[in-house]
């Protein structure tokens, strides 16, 4: 399945990014024997315990000592480096040169066509060139490409796919895997940044999952092991009869169920938790600013207004959506009911005033900040209610080209687009999406007609929404990098 969809601005991603070695034997060996060690050493502390603890501990190292192994399975050289060591002592390479004297080199059959040199072999030369130019070329990033990048779990597996699609708006249009990142959880939000702690300029992916933790990857970085930087966490678990879980300073305490980036304040992050926290991280500084509990349940969604940044909106299972000012640190903040679950969130991106939220009965509802009072809790009517679908309306995404163009997913299976012109929304297209079950959309800030959509199918499908001709009829105009071919 994939849970969350980045784009990548075009241009922000190197043109051929960093491949990291895997790590050798020694270093496998070394992770195994420090794994063992802190095992032994936690045995010693805690001696006094009970003789079941103690053998819970013990299954642990087993356990650390077990993952270890894997890891070398999967880079394919525990069990093989032996046989490759083997196989080289037999070929005796050391004295590959002490050729017998007398061995005829050169045939004078007609069928025995002798190049000095591979080099010189037209078949050699071809087929070598063929895939190593194909492969090289496939690893190039080019400056029109679009990037994007899914957050996929299949199994037990989780990784982030980084995507490449070009022609972008002609009918050759052609998308494919150029890399990927395995990551320790099951994910469930991203968002990309483009600064980090010591890094002024780079392409990062924030991750959040069903650890209270946040992870930012690099993503120009192939058979990245571990993040860059990691936000909160657990220090320290306990095992035993008495389980216990230390957290990190300022850590959230369950997943981390949304993310926002400020792109005006670029080295600010919010994140929304299960733990009914919402959060504001410090990436230049790796440390979190401020928590904010004015939700009493789960937290789903944030975003940060485009026009006026430093107005966040949050959104929570507790059937609330509320706005916190930053510029008044102290107020409680503006708050409306909805009918439901919150799902996602959404500002025009046209307008400071208005904001979207989807829900978990097939609605979505649009608000204006202008109409909240002065008291924290706002019980105003929406703006307009659309009932949108049939079952839960898990993500939406503003068209930042043409105002009032707004497309919604659903677990139904099905992607629309709205017209909500005059705040009376009309459906111009609807899709089944290939998908399954949709649990993210995106429009491409680039390539505006381009929607990114991603399911329980685990495929990352691409809709070119011009395509449609109800569309094109509405909204070409506001194309305005359109080369069809």
């Amino acid at each position: 399945m994939i849970s969350a969809i980045s784009w990548i601005p075009i241009g922000a991603s190197k043109a051929e990014p960093t491949v990291v070695e895997p790590p050798s034997k020694e270093e496998i060996q070394d992770i195994i024997t420090a794994a063992a060690a802190a095992a032994s050493g936690e045995d010693s502390e805690n001696e006094e315990e009970a003789s079941d603890e103690r053998m819970d501990d013990a299954d642990g190292a087993v356990d650390e000592v077990a993952r270890a192994l894997n890891v070398a399975d999967a880079l394919g050289k525990a069990d093989k480096l032996d046989d490759i060591a083997l196989g080289l002592k037999e070929l005796d390479m050391e004295h590959y040169d002490d050729e017998d004297e007398g061995v005829e080199v050169f045939s004078s059959g007609i069928g025995d066509l002798y190049y000095p040199s591979n080099d010189l072999d037209p078949y050699i030369k071809d087929k070598n060139d063929d895939d190593d130019s194909e492969e090289l070329e496939d690893m190039i990033i080019n400056p029109t490409d679009s990037v994007i990048v899914c957050a996929r779990t299949e199994d037990d597996l989780s990784l982030l796919e980084v995507h490449i699609l070009e022609d972008v708006g002609t009918r050759e249009m052609n998308m494919y895997v150029h890399h990927d990142i395995i990551i320790p959880a099951f994910p469930l939000s991203t968002a990309w940044l483009d600064c980090l702690q010591g890094r002024e300029k780079g392409n990062f992916l924030a991750v959040g999952s069903m650890e209270p933790s946040i992870e930012i990857w690099d993503l120009d970085v192939i058979d990245a092991v571990q993040p860059c930087m990691v936000l909160g966490g657990i220090s320290e678990k306990k095992k035993g009869k008495k389980k216990s879980i230390k957290y990190k300073d300022d850590s959230h305490t369950d997943s981390v169920l949304g993310l926002a980036w400020n792109k005006a304040f670029r080295n600010i992050l919010a994140s929304a938790s299960a733990d009914k926290r919402v959060k504001i991280w410090d990436v230049a500084t790796g440390k979190c600013e401020s928590t904010m509990e004015h939700h009493s349940d789960k937290v789903q969604a944030v975003a940060w207004n485009h026009r006026e940044p430093k107005i966040l909106l949050s959104g929570s299972f507790d059937h609330t959506v509320v706005l916190r000012d930053g510029r008044m640190p102290s107020h409680p903040g503006y708050k409306w009911s909805v009918t439901a679950d919150v799902e996602s969130l959404a500002w025009d991106p046209h307008t400071e005033h208005y904001f979207v939220v989807s829900l978990e009965d097939g609605t979505v509802k649009c608000f204006d900040v202008r109409t909240a009072k002065s008291e924290s809790t706002s019980d105003l009517s929406s703006t307009f209610i659309l009932h949108a679908h049939d079952k839960a309306v898990t993500s939406v995404s503003y068209n930042v080209s043409a105002p009032n163009l707004l497309a919604t997913g659903s677990m139904d299976k099905t992607v629309k687009l709205w017209d909500l012109s005059n705040n009376q929304p009309s459906v111009v297209a609807s899709k089944n999406s290939n998908a399954g079950a949709v649990f993210s959309i995106s429009f491409s800030e680039d390539n505006p007609f381009v929607l990114a959509i991603g399911g329980s199918e685990g495929k990352l499908q691409v809709w070119d929404t011009l395509s449609e001709s109800a569309v094109s009829r509405r909204y070409e105009n506001y194309n305005k990098n359109r080369t069809r071919s």
